[in-house]
């Protein structure tokens, strides 16, 4: 199976010359270390970033530039600093042509929960649900199942939603999955990982068509 980084790596192949892209808290922000060679992207960050770089080598962190998770990131040659205004103008805009965030469960009809567990202390929802309801191209970058061992690919979300039939694409530890018709369609398959362990650690309705490649990381 991959880690985070792995994720983060076959995100980063989704990405195209010139695109502005949001990166959300978590395994996303892991995007802006990978990206291909000779390609052009301007990274987003929703507390008033635009032209966001890497992480910082350590020893070189600049407390003044974070991200959206309060992590210190670098900002490129170009890069500016605005308000908050600015940026969700931006968003809701549709001016960010694609938003790549984490989640904690995701439905079969592309439904996204990742804002809030009934009974633990949150700060808010953040910028997610103008991000989803903003964006037409959302991929979701999390791990197949929970510490217990169960999928957060579900038919339907357990947890209060972020966004209604919004998700195009889940890039997992297991697996590169579309999101079509009310269904997980299979594309490419993990690293030692089989369509069988694929269909047991799904509990939403999975479509798998003809032999499933193995991701190219």
């Amino acid at each position: 199976m991959l880690d985070k980084k792995g994720i983060a790596k076959r995100i980063a192949q989704e990405l195209q010359d010139g695109w502005y892209v949001n990166l959300g808290i978590g395994i996303p922000t892991l995007i802006a270390n990978y990206i291909p060679d000779g390609m052009n992207v301007e990274f987003q960050s929703e507390n008033g970033i635009l032209g966001m770089g890497p992480f910082p080598f350590e020893g070189e962190e600049d407390a003044d530039y974070i991200n959206a998770g309060k992590q210190t990131v670098t900002i490129k040659p170009g890069g500016s600093i605005f308000d908050s205004a600015t940026s969700f103008a931006m968003i809701r805009g549709q001016h960010i042509q694609l938003t790549v965030l984490g989640a904690m469960e995701v439905a079969e009809n592309g439904d996204i929960a990742n804002w809030k567990i009934p009974g633990r202390m949150v700060k808010g929802m953040g910028g997610a649900m103008d991000l989803v309801a903003s964006a037409d191209n959302i991929i979701v970058a999390m791990m197949h199942t929970n510490k217990r061992g169960a999928s957060k690919l579900l038919k339907r979300c357990s947890l209060p939603l972020t966004g209604v039939a919004c998700v195009k694409k889940v890039v997992t530890n297991m697996a590169v999955l579309d999101i079509e018709g009310g269904a997980f369609i299979l594309r490419e398959r993990a690293p030692g990982v089989s369509v069988e362990d694929i269909q047991n650690a799904t509990d939403g309705k999975l479509i798998i068509e003809g032999d499933v490649p193995e991701m190219s990381i």
